[in-house]
């Protein structure tokens, strides 16, 4: 049973008695739900901001298949889903699974089989939410820390100061203004950029 109520599903599949089916499963086990009978209205359903927590997408549709909306999915803020299929040889499970699906579902299937795959791609899409989110924080700080070394050479040059004077000299400006050091060393680098352009035009 889905314990965070609310949860949003979107539901892709062609055949409407399939989308009926898992459908009425998901809400049962407390989910929000959103179907789609094709990949264009799916895009249709995410292009209006409903940008649902997990999608289901059965691989073989008419028009642009599931595997074109899977490619899609990870462009649109890597939305997380699991691949639905008539189909289990290894090929198309290594297709979809290349495309980066949580999970891999074969019809006809039931809430027995259906419900744990859900619960369990939910899981890794939020541990992987939690991994670039700290990616995101560690690439922020080494981009700060780069600015803030560069600035200080930038500085050293400038005043023909050494690096610890250097470094005293920015901290004194970023308390002045009560700014954070390293929004101070990112003005003096693009400032210094801006001077490198003007002066080798």
């Amino acid at each position: 049973m889905n314990l965070d109520l609310g949860l949003h599903i979107l539901l892709v599949d062609d055949d409407r008695l399939v989308l009926a089916t898992l459908a009425a499963s998901l809400v049962r086990a407390g989910y929000r739900v959103t179907r789609a009978e094709s990949a264009e209205e799916a895009e249709e359903s995410l292009a209006g901001g409903r940008r649902p927590d997990l999608v289901i997408l059965d691989v073989r549709m008419p028009g642009q298949g599931g595997l074109y909306l899977a490619q899609r999915l990870r462009e649109l803020d890597q939305i997380p889903f699991v691949m639905l299929s008539a189909y289990s040889d290894a090929a198309t499970v290594n297709t979809a699974t290349q495309q980066g699906a949580l999970g891999y579902l074969v019809k006809p299937l039931g809430e027995a089989q259906l419900l744990p795959v859900i619960e369990a791609a939910l899981a890794r899409a939020g541990e992987l939410n939690a991994l670039r989110a700290t990616h995101k924080q560690l690439q922020a700080a080494l981009d700060s820390d780069r600015n803030i070394n560069v600035a200080v050479g930038i500085t050293m040059v400038q005043y023909r100061v050494k690096r610890d004077a250097a470094f005293d000299l920015l901290r004194k400006s970023a308390r002045s203004r009560n700014l954070r050091l390293a929004q101070i060393a990112t003005e003096v680098v693009l400032l210094n950029e801006g001077l490198s352009t003007v002066t080798s035009a």
